[in-house]
């Protein structure tokens, strides 16, 4: 069973707001403590596997939709449009898969490899691997000049060349990316805000379509790595008419915001947990709900490859892309690997 994103993660001051500390918050910091040290000691103790080619890691400092996905497509085309040879790597969350595997989209379905990779394999060479290192070797023996690994900031089974990290950049709505900065689970961080930004290069502030500038609080917050700011924008238009939408990504709650901001006529909205499975009784609730308001159905690309096929051509997939707004700070950052 997947658990959906719990929204007090991202409440700062969540003891201030709500009277006092949650009790769920008491039980779970004792635990968080010893995440962070389990954490702290793998990464202090491990030799990087260096598979020869660079590695551009696009890690997360936080459980939860941070926008990772779109920033390694975006690297991706930067990459590609300069003629490298250009791989991507990922665990395959998700997927039955152990890897290490080159996705094909023709051959493999989400509950193969997960949903990311068999969404990213219809532009790029995509391998999944539970050893990081074994898919960084295939990769590299695979053709690859350049790798690009989706997560794996606390992963240090592979030399990194490079080592971004995304950061939602949402702020409104009493909302803020790293909580009260409590690590998981007490909190949404994966390991303590100044330890994950020691070992970075740069750090992405990943803005929606609706927000054009940066918390200065959020910039000050990061305080030591370079800054990058990218925005999250619609590829396409959201389909016309009114929808019913459904996202099971990490932060659902903003799927919703964005479809509305996109000026989709949202009629009604349903989250999920991240990576989440749809059945078939399911997917019959959400045509249902929509037959109610005489909608159609809306989703992300990412949930919309974990559909069957046979309910793919009932839902529309909104893609988004993001969207560097210096370029040249974004190829300075690459410079740095000789690329």
């Amino acid at each position: 069973m997947k658990l959906a994103t719990p929204r007090w993660w991202y409440v700062r001051d969540l003891p201030a707001r709500r009277g006092g500390m949650p009790v769920s918050r008491v039980v779970l910091t004792p635990i968080s403590w010893i995440w962070a040290a389990v954490t702290a000691r793998r990464i202090a103790r491990a030799e990087p596997f260096d598979p020869g080619v660079p590695v551009i890691c696009v890690g997360n400092l936080t459980l939860g939709g941070a926008g990772k996905t779109p920033v390694v497509r975006a690297l991706a085309e930067r990459l590609a449009a300069r003629g490298c040879k250009v791989h991507l790597l990922s665990r395959g969350y998700g997927g039955r898969l152990e890897g290490p595997v080159r996705v094909d989209p023709t051959r493999h379905a989400s509950a193969d490899v997960g949903d990311e990779p068999l969404m990213l394999a219809r532009d790029f060479p995509v391998w999944v691997a539970r050893d990081r290192a074994a898919g960084a070797k295939a990769a590299a023996q695979g053709g690859a000049e350049v790798i690009v690994m989706d997560d794996g900031h606390q992963n240090p089974s592979v030399k990194k060349a490079l080592s971004l990290v995304v950061v939602d950049g949402e702020t409104r709505h009493d909302e803020w990316p790293f909580g009260d900065g409590r690590v998981f689970p007490a909190g949404p961080m994966r390991e303590p805000l100044a330890a994950g930004l020691a070992r970075a290069d740069a750090a992405l502030i990943l803005l929606p379509a609706d927000l054009s500038a940066v918390e200065p609080e959020l910039v000050r917050a990061l305080n030591g790595p370079p800054l990058l700011v990218a925005h999250l924008a619609a590829a396409a238009p959201p389909p016309e008419g009114p929808q019913v939408g459904f996202a099971g990504v990490g932060k659902p709650w903003k799927v919703e915001r964005a479809l509305q901001a996109a000026g989709c006529d949202l009629a009604d909205f349903a989250p999920f947990a991240d990576h989440a499975t749809y059945d078939e009784a399911t997917l019959k609730r959400l045509a249902d709900r929509a037959q109610q308001f005489g909608a159609g159905l809306v989703t992300t690309e990412k949930d919309w490859v974990r559909l069957p096929s046979s309910w793919q051509a009932r839902v529309t997939p909104w893609p988004v892309r993001a969207e560097f707004d210096d370029p040249a700070a974004l190829d300075a950052f690459l410079a740095k690997a000789g690329l």
